[in-house]
C-alpha cells in the first residue's frame, strides 16, 4: 500500500543528510513510515508497519550496525516479518531493503550505494525501477533528490489503489528550525529535522508535497548573502512605500528605520530568517511586491 525511498546525501550546504520520501493510499503515511537520524541513517517501515522498528533501527544504526544487519536483526525478532517491508540506509555502504513473503503484489524493492527503495500493492515493478532511475539521475540536495524519486514512482503508477498521503523527512545535524548550524552536533536536541513535511489526505499528495517543499525553502532557508540587494536609493524608497501601503513605516513616521519596518512586516509573514540589516533578499522583495496593494 506504500512506496518509499530511504537515502543518504547532502543538504544545500554540503552537510551529511539522511532522509525518507514516502507516498501511499493510506491516511497520514508520514506518521507511521519514516525515521531519520542526523548522523546515523534513516529507515522506512511499511506494509503492516512496525513502529517499533523506528527507535530500534535508529539505535542499531547509532551503534555502527550496517544497514543489512539492521534489517536482519529487526525482522528476525518479528513474528509478523512476512507481513512487513523495510528499507534502511546507514552512513556508508549500500542500503538494504526487505519484503516479507506475504506482502501483497506487486511488492519488492531495490538497493544500492546509499539508498533503498521499496513498495507494495504497486502498479508493478516499473514503479521501483522509475524511482531508482530518477534518484540516480538526480543531483543536488537530498530533499530534492528524494522528491524526484517519489514523483517518478507516482508517475509510474505508484500505489495501484490510488493516492492519499505523502511525506518527506530529512535529518541534518543542527539544521532544524531555530538551530545554529555552526554549533557542533552533540546529540539529539530536537533541532535536526531540516525538512519534515506531511500531506495527510489529498487527491494529489506528491504534487502537494512539491509545493510544500518550495514553501519550506522560502520560509526557512537563509538568504544567499551574494544575492542580497542594498536598501539604498530608489529601492529603499520603493520598499518604504510598499511597507507603508501595508501599514508599516506609515507616512508621518520618517524617523522610523527601514530595517525595523521591514522586520515588523517580515515577522508577521514569517520571512524573518531571510532578513539582513541594510539589505533585502530578492525573494522577500518579490513577496513584498506581491502583497502590497496597488499604488
Amino acid at each position: 500500500m506504500t512506496f518509499s525511498i530511504v537515502a543518504r546525501g547532502t543538504d544545500g550546504s554540503g552537510r551529511p543528510a539522511y532522509g525518507v520520501a514516502v507516498a501511499s493510499k493510506f491516511l497520514a503515511v508520514g506518521a507511521a513510515v519514516p525515521a531519520a537520524d542526523p548522523v546515523a541513517g534513516a529507515l522506512a517501515t511499511q506494509s503492516m508497519a512496525n513502529l517499533a522498528y523506528r527507535p530500534q533501527g535508529l539505535a542499531l544504526l547509532r551503534s555502527g550496525t550496517a544497514a543489512a544487519d539492521v534489517v536482519a536483526g529487526l525482522t528476525a525478532a518479528d513474528p509478523l516479518r512476512d507481513e512487513r517491508q523495510l528499507g534502511v540506509v546507514g552512513p556508508t555502504g549500500d542500503g538494504a531493503t526487505y519484503t516479507g513473503a506475504h506482502c501483497l503484489d506487486w511488492a519488492g524493492g531495490t538497493a544500492g550505494d546509499g539508498f533503498a527503495i521499496q513498495g507494495n500493492i504497486l502498479a508493478g515493478p516499473g514503479v521501483v525501477d522509475a524511482m531508482r532511475s530518477a534518484y540516480l539521475d538526480s543531483s543536488g540536495p537530498l530533499a530534492e533528490r528524494l522528491l524526484a524519486a517519489l514523483r517518478a514512482g507516482d508517475e509510474a503508477g505508484g500505489d495501484r489503489r490510488g493516492r492519499q498521503s505523502a511525506a518527506l523527512l530529512v535529518a541534518v545535524a543542527n539544521a532544524g528550525y531555530g538551530a545554529d548550524p555552526t554549533v557542533p552536533y552533540v546529540g539529539d536536541t530536537g533541532s535536526h529535522l531540516a525538512v519534515d513535511l506531511r500531506v495527510d489526505d489529498h487527491p494529489a499528495p506528491v504534487a502537494e508535497l512539491d509545493r510544500l517543499l518550495a514553501a519550506h525553502h522560502l520560509y526557512f532557508d537563509r538568504a544567499d548573502p551574494a544575492s542580497l540587494l542594498p536598501l539604498t536609493g530608489p529601492l529603499a524608497d520603493e520598499v518604504r512605500a510598499l511597507l507603508a501601503g501595508l501599514g508599516h513605516a506609515a507616512a508621518g513616521e520618517p524617523e522610523r528605520g527601514l530595517d525595523d519596518a521591514l522586520a515588523e512586516w517580515a515577522g508577521i509573514e514569517n520571512y524573518e530568517l531571510r532578513l539582513a540589516p541594510g539589505r533585502i533578499d530578492p525573494l522577500v522583495l518579490d513577496q513584498l511586491r506581491a502583497s502590497a496593494p496597488p499604488r
